[in-house]
């Protein structure tokens, strides 16, 4: 055998190896990455987290922080299931209500995930007013709006995800995931609100602008006296006849 054909099967096998190898290398990178994904670990705090202020406004074991809008010794549809906070439809024996923290915040950074049935409609509140002469937490509370993919409104573009309710669409088009997890973050510092869906902006209004008075006066939250009145209250989950899941609550005063 000659040195030419002793150096293109030495290069040949030389490849092969290498090719092999390259393919255990992807596969044991993608095993790593599943493995993480499958074992990750909800409604805890990284200790990075804790350093930089960050507080859990759930367990994932119980609903300590957390009680029905102006009936907070009611047995709630809320329970928790899987370290999930869940909205149960099934049993018309419970308290049917929004959940609002027992806290009231101004100046803060809320990061939250959430998944919603088809047809669902929930929503995040905001400067929630816990008042008896307010009936539900929607008179008081401007809205991040949760939507499932299958509802009516989906499409309407001051309805979509993400949206201050009714007042303005997506300020940036982002389509939620249906049947997974999506990461809400709001911020609020000084009256000033940031909405965002999946990493992506969708909102933003000043609460404490003569406009944000002007947007009210045209729209049917104006017969409610204190929609939308203050920059501070109580942060609410919106319950409304579907199924909702809500993990990873935490926040951050600014």
């Amino acid at each position: 055998m000659n040195t030419r054909i002793i150096g293109l099967i030495i290069t040949f096998l030389v490849l092969a190896s290498c090719k092999n190898g390259n393919k255990e290398e992807e596969s044991e990178t993608w095993r790593t990455k599943k493995a993480a994904v499958e074992n990750a670990v909800h409604n805890q705090l990284l200790e990075v987290e804790k350093e930089q202020g960050w507080k859990l406004l759930f367990d994932g074991e119980t609903m300590k922080g957390w009680h029905v809008y102006n009936n907070p010794k009611g047995s709630s549809v809320w329970e928790v299931v899987d370290g999930e906070l869940h909205s149960n439809v099934n049993d018309e024996s419970l308290v049917a209500g929004d959940l609002v923290t027992d806290t009231t915040y101004s100046n803060y950074e809320l990061s939250l995930e959430w998944k919603i049935a088809g047809n669902g409609n929930s929503g995040v509140f905001i400067n929630v007013q816990e008042l008896p002469t307010v009936p539900t937490a929607w008179q008081s509370g401007p809205e991040y709006q949760i939507l499932g993919a299958s509802h009516m409104d989906y499409n309407v573009p001051e309805k979509r995800p993400g949206c201050l309710y009714v007042f303005s669409p997506q300020q940036h088009s982002v389509e939620m995931k249906q049947g997974k997890w999506n990461k809400t973050r709001i911020k609020q510092a000084d009256g000033k609100i940031e909405f965002y869906l999946n990493g992506v902006l969708t909102a933003t209004e000043d609460l404490s602008s003569p406009e944000w008075k002007e947007k009210i006066a045209e729209t049917h939250f104006s017969k409610y006296p204190e929609f939308g009145k203050t920059a501070q209250g109580k942060i609410g989950l919106q319950y409304w006849y579907f199924e909702t899941w809500f993990r990873n609550i935490k926040i951050k005063e600014i």
